[in-house]
């Protein structure tokens, strides 16, 4: 096999010295037009691209990208609302101070810790959607600064940055149960493993991703508390896609006594609940009330716009920058303030009901 050209090599055929050459490519202001086109003319015909970058970044200790990670497809990226508006934070940082974006992501466990190991990154933001341990696992392994967002474990070493689920999710049954409702339904974020379908309270209250767990506490605390029979109340855990939550709204709405509120435990599920609703002339909020969480943009422009507990999303990507950037050795742990919007989604129920 034909070793690669190497600097070495032009400098040798241009009659040069190794740093002159190196400066042809590195500090070209310093060099001789006739050198430089002299060394330009030996690469060309040698076949040498110019010096590899990643060596001169690892030389440099830094290369300005940072690494945001995900054991989701990297569609998610692109798919969920609330990962583009998180992006959108991360986009507006990055920007700001010039570093690049790597996003990494795997299908399986075996890419995924390779992507994590051979990324190059000053650091890694991760996305603890599915999959949240393993990644942490990963990134440590690359004793880099980490930041993981919407991760609950209580480990004062993870670095971390999100909103009290609890309460959040709390404040939205709350607002149901002032306005009269009795019936309600939960639309679920996972629990423990793919797929969808009913689940159980208990299943819920166990699941292994915190937004599930800390969303369900919230909203059932906060029912019980109104007198409500948190046992009766459906759970249908979704994959938090359309498909999953229309079949979740097929399900709870086959019932002789269907709800008058959903709980959703993202926008996403909430949006497509509309939207079905709205194909069946099931009027919202007349028959129907639905409440979301994240506050995405969409959330306002549904039809119609929609009721939901608003975490600072786009604020979330930009902490989660400045975390890698100007991390200082002790990781941090913030707690952000979550805003309820009440919007048009959201009613007394029918009389009678």
């Amino acid at each position: 096999m034909t070793r690669p050209v190497r600097l070495a090599d032009v400098a040798r055929e241009a009659g040069v010295s190794h740093g002159t050459a190196s400066n042809v490519f590195s500090r070209p202001e310093i060099v001789r037009h006739e050198v430089r086109e002299r060394v330009f003319a030996a690469a060309q015909k040698l076949g040498y691209a110019g010096p590899d970058p990643k060596g001169r970044l690892l030389r440099a200790g830094k290369v300005n990208a940072i690494g945001v990670a995900t054991a989701e497809p990297l569609s998610y990226f692109f798919d969920d609302p609330f990962a583009r508006t998180v992006m959108s934070g991360i986009s507006q940082a990055c920007d700001a101070t010039g570093a690049g974006i790597s996003l990494v992501s795997a299908a399986n466990q075996e890419q995924l810790a390779w992507n994590i190991q051979s990324a190059l990154v000053d650091g890694f933001i991760v996305f603890c959607v599915e999959g949240g341990s393993r990644l942490v696992e990963l990134t440590r392994e690359r004793k880099l600064p980490f930041v993981t967002l919407d991760f609950a474990e209580h480990d004062e070493t993870i670095a971390t940055i999100g909103v009290d689920d609890v309460a959040g999710a709390g404040i939205a049954a709350r607002h149901l149960a002032k306005l009269g409702h009795r019936r309600f339904a939960v639309l679920a974020l996972p629990t423990i493993e793919a797929g969808y379908g009913p689940t159980t309270l208990e299943r819920a209250q166990n699941a292994i991703y915190s937004g599930t767990r800390d969303r369900i506490r919230g909203y059932f605390e906060e029912l019980a508390a109104h007198g409500i029979d948190v046992t009766a109340v459906p759970i249908y855990e979704t994959e938090n896609d359309e498909a999953s939550t229309r079949a979740g709204m097929e399900h709870l709405f086959a019932s002789a006594q269907p709800p008058t509120a959903i709980l959703a435990m993202s926008d996403r599920m909430a949006l497509t609940a509309l939207e079905w609703l709205r194909e069946r002339g099931i009027d919202v909020p007349g028959k129907v009330s639905v409440v979301g969480f994240d506050g995405v943009p969409e959330s306002a422009l549904s039809v119609p716009p929609l009721t939901t507990v608003a975490q600072p999303i786009v604020e979330i990507g930009r902490r989660a920058v400045r975390s890698i950037l100007d991390f200082d050795g002790t990781p941090r742990r913030e707690i952000l303030d979550i805003e309820f919007v009440v919007r048009g989604s959201t009613a007394p129920p029918p009389a009678g009901d």
